[in-house]
């Protein structure tokens, strides 16, 4: 691993150059993170679930016509994806009130919203990832009003399948946090497509039944659990046989290299929309 050219590292993965040009590797680590990076912990084998929970997810999101960056996974940590250039804005989706929306609003967690909201924030790590608006995104430059609604519009939409996806196997989607990326076409065409990751890392994820959480605020809230949890999600997506693959700390190497690799066959040969020429709909100042 040392000898590969490495990209980035952030403080969930870490990016290595790709085999071929415009690819890059997601290299999934087991560090677990919150209150921006102020709390942090090893937790072994977290990176082999939230590395194929990502992959599976967005394989399902490319079924809908959800263009994403993910293209195959390479092995237990790794997975191989498109290169693109990272929109500095986090979309979060939220469901229900829970975390920072509750706090700031007075809500009772687990209240349920009359309709899912959009949040923006720029990422920033100095800056504590600010939250926005559309007008901050637009006149900054991070994204323009094409950009900018078809990342509203991806988000609507995968929102509305997870959440179907997850009821149909008693699970509840509170909320999750969405990252996009510009990838270029040979002619100077632009696309925007979804990237990073989607996992119990970056959604709120609860038992229906017994609102158990199974996503990283057992971490943020010293819940403990966090590998069951995530395991819990895994198994119930039909990736990882029910008796897991960590227990206490131990990784069932051999288990985990015998699951069947995820590959993203429609992306590969996908025509992903163009939105060079689309005017917005939505009537934002242009600059």
């Amino acid at each position: 691993m040392s000898r590969r050219n490495k990209l980035y590292e952030g403080k969930a993965k870490i990016i290595y150059e790709g085999p071929e040009p415009g690819t890059v590797i997601h290299h999934y680590k087991d560090d677990a993170t919150a209150f921006n990076n102020q709390k942090r912990d090893t937790i072994a084998g977290k990176g082999i679930l939230t590395n194929r929970i990502s992959a599976h997810l967005m394989t399902r999101l490319e079924g809908i016509g959800i263009p994403t960056h993910f293209i195959k996974s390479l092995n237990m940590r790794e997975q191989l994806t498109r290169e693109v250039e990272i929109i500095p804005i986090e979309l979060v989706v939220r469901n229900i009130a829970a975390g920072s929306l509750a706090k700031r609003l007075g809500l009772d967690e687990g209240t349920i919203l009359p309709k899912p909201i959009i949040e923006f924030y720029y990422k920033n790590d100095g800056l504590g990832d600010p939250m926005v608006n559309e007008d901050h995104i637009i006149t900054m430059g991070w994204a323009d009003p094409y950009e900018l609604e078809e990342m509203i519009l991806m988000s609507g939409r995968t929102n509305d399948y997870l959440n179907g996806l997850f009821a149909g196997i008693g699970l509840t989607l509170v909320d999750f946090k969405l990252e996009y990326g510009r990838l270029w076409g040979e002619h100077g065409e632009l696309y925007i497509i979804l990237a990073d990751e989607i996992s119990p890392d970056t959604c709120r994820i609860w038992d229906t039944e017994s609102k158990k959480k199974l996503d990283k605020d057992r971490f943020r809230q010293d819940l403990g659990g966090l590998i069951e949890a995530y395991q819990e999600v895994a198994v119930r997506l039909g990736l990882i046989p029910r008796e897991g693959l960590i227990k206490g700390g131990d990784i069932n190497e051999s288990l985990a290299a015998s699951l069947e690799e995820i590959e993203n066959k429609l992306g590969a040969s996908r025509n992903i929309r163009s939105i060079t020429r689309p005017k917005p709909t939505k009537g934002q100042p242009q600059h």
